[in-house]
């Protein structure tokens, strides 16, 4: 990380000192009613106190890790484990010093702490991601990336910090010793040039995406890189393992490659995921469904003609079929094979879609009748979506490492649908990258990814999805 970049970081670190220290004031004074600022010297003590176990929590639960290429409901499960964190050491801490200090806290305090200091904190880092972002757009905190060696993995990070301005990047040249271009990034000579180029042009990274193989051209590329003390990243070359995850251990000096079993292949977990959608599912049926679905049914069944629900089949675990169940978008009489044989899928101003169906697809209410297929066990409320029959079909022989989807069970949202590859897959390598997010999703399950991409759902649906009709 530049210096430029440090500085947001220490931004981030001291702006939450008087959060914590004004919400505890705040959250005292409600509870004890009395002035938030006439208080002892033990309160201010307990202040200070708050604050100091607050990072200590932090440093475990690594809440301020640079996370601006990640999605801001990440950062919002972040928040939520570190506060959890945070209640059990401060209740710890003062525990263990109310034998010094009279402490007269109640649970009533410690919950109005709690959710003053969620807000404070959610809101606070809301505003300085958008202020991050704004200065790098502006160019004020970008880092510039020196490519060395040209491979589709460097292909793949030069396009996808150009498309994501807000990681902080910007590419100011490549160097190799075969090709000379790289879609629109500046060629700046063979290999042999990295040192004259750090000499020449301000690089704060140097970005090496050099085969494997290469093990000779990478060791001199280190060594050039830290006589000018300029950071190194290595972009491996792992192409034929990208359906696994892949981890990096030690054993003595030497570097170790692991690919590990799938999270969800472990009895506990599986177990924990199935608790977590039965107990979610129950909560939704109870405390939305059971308002909101009558309110749907009676509009569905009065803008258009046929049944309420829709119901499909698709694959599910293990390849099995399953019955998916929709609320009914499109016109009773249409069909999902054309003339000529081929799966039809949904496309923009598709004249199929009703007109409360547009806004159930764009809004994704239609999707919520699966949850009873969550509660009898086909599916669960995070994973890969279901695909039709006649898609699987067609993307089974055609698509790489399809077919590894559908070994753990579909989900109502998936990490695919909340990064944008939802919805129709006509284009060129669409459907390919839906997958790998799937993959992903598959080989790095948590609990907290499935709340994160719980959360991510619901802003979308908020906002609105451009994919989604």
């Amino acid at each position: 990380m530049s210096k430029k970049n440090n500085r947001y970081a220490v931004i981030r670190y001291i702006t939450d000192v008087p959060i914590v220290g004004l919400s505890y004031l705040l959250a005292s004074s409600i509870s004890l009613k009395t002035n938030i600022w006439d208080n002892s010297w033990q309160t201010y003590l307990l202040v200070f106190v708050s604050i100091a176990v607050w990072y200590i929590s932090t440093s475990f639960s690594h809440l301020y890790k640079d996370r601006r290429s990640n999605k801001y409901s990440e950062e919002i499960i972040f928040i939520i484990y570190s506060l959890a964190i945070y209640m059990i050491v401060l209740s710890s801490a003062f525990f263990f010093l109310n034998n010094l200090i009279d402490i007269d806290h109640t649970t009533q305090f410690f919950l109005l702490f709690l959710s003053i200091l969620f807000v404070s904190i959610t809101l606070t880092k809301y505003i300085l991601r958008k202020y991050l972002h704004s200065a790098i757009f502006h160019g004020k905190l970008l880092d510039n990336i020196l490519i060395v060696g040209y491979t589709p993995a460097a292909q793949d990070f030069y396009e996808t910090i150009n498309r994501y301005y807000y990681y902080g990047y910007k590419c100011i040249g490549f160097l190799d010793n075969k090709t000379t271009k790289m879609n629109g990034c500046p060629y700046k000579g063979p290999i042999q040039n990295l040192e004259s180029v750090i000499k020449e042009l301000h690089v704060d990274e140097v970005v090496i995406a050099l085969p494997t193989h290469q093990n000779k051209a990478i060791q001199e590329c280190i060594e050039v890189c830290d006589q000018y003390s300029t950071q190194t990243r290595i972009l491996p070359d792992f192409e034929q393992y990208t359906s696994s995850n892949l981890q990096v251990n030690n054993i003595g000096l030497l570097s170790v490659i692991n690919i590990r079993e799938l999270p969800l292949d472990k009895e506990v977990n599986r177990l924990g995921k199935r608790a977590f959608d039965i107990a979610f599912s129950i909560l939704f049926f109870i405390l939305i469904a059971s308002w909101l679905f009558p309110i749907l049914v009676l509009i569905i069944k009065l803008s258009s003609k046929g049944p309420v629900f829709f119901k499909q089949e698709r694959w599910g675990l293990n390849n099995e079929k399953i019955t998916c169940y929709k609320f009914r978008t499109m016109v009773a009489e249409s069909q999902d094979i054309d003339s000529d044989g081929n799966y039809q899928q949904a496309s923009k101003d598709d004249p199929r879609i009703t007109t409360i169906g547009a806004f159930l697809r764009r809004t994704n209410l239609d999707e919520l009748p699966q949850f009873w297929n969550v509660l009898i066990g086909n599916m669960s409320v995070v994973g890969p979506r279901p695909h039709p029959t006649p898609l699987n079909l067609a993307s089974m022989h055609t698509i790489d490492n399809y077919m590894l989807r559908h070994v753990v069970k579909p989900g109502i949202s998936g990490w695919a649908q909340v990064n944008g590859y939802r919805g129709e897959t006509k284009l060129p390598g669409t459907m390919q990258k839906r997958v790998n997010f799937d993959l992903y999703y598959i080989h790095r399950w948590t609990f907290w990814f499935d709340c994160q991409i719980i959360l991510q759902t619901l802003i979308n649906m908020i906002r609105g999805d451009q994919n989604a009709y």
